[in-house]
């Protein structure tokens, strides 16, 4: 494939498949990073995973192959980067096979597909979203946890939380630890913070019920 097909010469956030989620020359490695971590965290072939923001399916190609059918579910309000995710990264063959759900849903309504996950994926969402839609995204999510449930997501840290009102794209804001911690204490739920490095600075997370906070290994 030519440097064009790849999307290398874009910038971040040019309407390509792969440079409209981020940097192209890092999409490989983002896919694996992310997957490394959740396989870390405990996921396995029949749990059921919601990707919140799963773009062009980055990491979704990944997560869609390992779990067995009707496991993966993502969310994507950019109908289009979906659907060329779907087209460059998979194929109809492997949605025959594994049955992934997907939804454009734009207002992070987490309960559209019914369901109940045991992993929870926002990676680089609350680094572009405001206070509101953070809460709103936790709020939804306690819903669609079971007690045993992770909901893993990374944030910018930052001296300062966001105040601005409306989705910051593709420039990011950035939030407090305290912030993050205060957002799942409001939902009755608690967060861990991972030393995991991330490739593009951000901080990893994880939320889960108070129950099962110890069982977040030391990563």
């Amino acid at each position: 494939m030519s440097e064009d097909d790849l999307g290398l010469n874009h910038p971040t956030g040019f309407r390509h498949y792969r440079s409209y989620v981020g940097s192209s020359k890092k999409y490989d490695i983002m896919a694996a990073h992310q997957f490394n971590l959740l396989t870390s965290l405990g996921l396995r072939e029949n749990h059921t995973l919601l990707d919140i923001g799963c773009g062009s399916l980055r990491g979704g190609r990944l997560f869609i192959t390992y779990l067995l059918p009707n496991k993966y579910f993502g969310i994507e309000p950019e109908e289009w980067l979906l659907e060329e995710g779907i087209k460059k990264n998979l194929g109809q063959e492997i949605l025959r096979i594994k049955k992934p759900k997907f939804s454009n849903e734009k207002e992070f309504k987490l309960r559209v597909f019914n369901q109940k996950f045991d992993y929870i994926l926002a990676q680089s969402i609350f680094s572009h979203a405001t206070q509101k839609q953070i809460l709103t995204c936790l709020s939804e999510a306690k819903k669609v946890m079971t007690e045993s449930s992770f909901f893993v997501g990374t944030f910018y840290l930052g001296d300062a939380n966001n105040t601005k009102t409306e989705w910051e794209y593709p420039g990011p804001v950035t939030y407090t630890k305290d912030f993050m911690k205060n957002a799942a204490t409001e939902n009755k739920l608690e967060c861990k913070f991972l030393k995991y490095e991330h490739l593009n600075g951000q901080t990893w997370m994880v939320i889960t019920n108070s129950a099962n906070i110890q069982k977040i290994p030391d990563l």
